[in-house]
């Protein structure tokens, strides 16, 4: 079976930035099948293109994509469609980076996680909970319990085939936890974080048990959020790219 490529990794044979690929896609001197929402591109005809001399000269390399990620994120517009989307699913959301620096502000978020939040020493801990996230293997959003006992999942927001976000939903239980332990973990977590331990458990009683099905539709929903907020990426990175070469050309002019 012949080997598909990544845009990433044509990038790198080729050596060009990743307008041009969708140059030599629209033009025909390269050919690609759209797997999900990235491109594949056949290995033979990418080192045969590479060893050939181009009908076009393909243009420079530019700087590496990474560098400019955050900035092809428009938060604002990220932070409304995320605000809206999670009131509407009745869950909280945040948009993080790789360390789970939050990149927007928590959407719909709860009382209890907003308890948390409310100190230094949670505030950490939320982080390194949804740090944790980015480590996971698996593709596919799955439910896992956070440092104050909830559970929550992500979504990968892409870049040049490559995870440099996530999408999180959680401040939910995807079954009803023991009361006692409840209790316990409430008592715990408000002595660490110096919290009064009465609005901790009034705001823990108050947090929803999502069925089986409301699980389902919320995964759902996050893979088409979180591929929404990828396509974004991906135009407004394209843009700045075009931006970058018009300012270049024109410096050119006018030395």
């Amino acid at each position: 079976m012949e080997e598909l490529l990544t845009t990433k990794q044509v990038l790198d044979i080729l050596q060009v930035d990743r307008t041009t690929i969708y140059r030599m896609l629209k033009d025909g001197r390269l050919t690609g099948v759209k797997v999900g929402q990235q491109w594949r591109f056949p290995h033979s005809e990418v080192e045969e293109l590479l060893s050939g001399t181009p009908s076009i000269p393909l243009e420079p390399v530019r700087p590496a994509r990474s560098t400019i990620t955050h900035e092809a994120l428009p938060i604002p517009c990220l932070q409304s469609v995320q605000d809206v989307s999670a009131e509407t699913m009745e869950v909280g959301a945040v948009t993080t980076d790789l360390d789970g620096q939050p990149l927007t502000k928590v959407s719909n978020s709860c009382q209890f996680c907003n308890l948390i939040r409310s100190t230094q020493t949670g505030y950490q801990d939320c982080v390194n909970s949804w740090r944790k996230l980015a480590r996971q293997h698996d593709s596919a959003p799955h439910f896992v319990t956070c440092h104050a006992g909830l559970h929550y999942a992500r979504a990968s927001i892409e870049l040049d085939d490559e995870l440099f976000a996530m999408l999180v939903t959680g401040q939910f239980y995807i079954m009803a936890p023991d009361p006692d332990e409840v209790k316990q973990r409430v008592t715990r977590l408000a002595q660490v974080h110096g919290l009064n331990e009465a609005d901790l458990a009034r705001a823990a009683a108050e947090l929803p048990i999502l069925s089986p099905k409301k699980q389902e539709k919320i995964t759902d929903w996050l893979e088409k959020l979180a591929d929404t907020f990828s396509l974004i990426g991906r135009e407004r990175a394209d843009m700045l790219d075009r931006l970058r070469r018009i300012a270049s050309m024109s410096s050119v002019v006018l030395e």
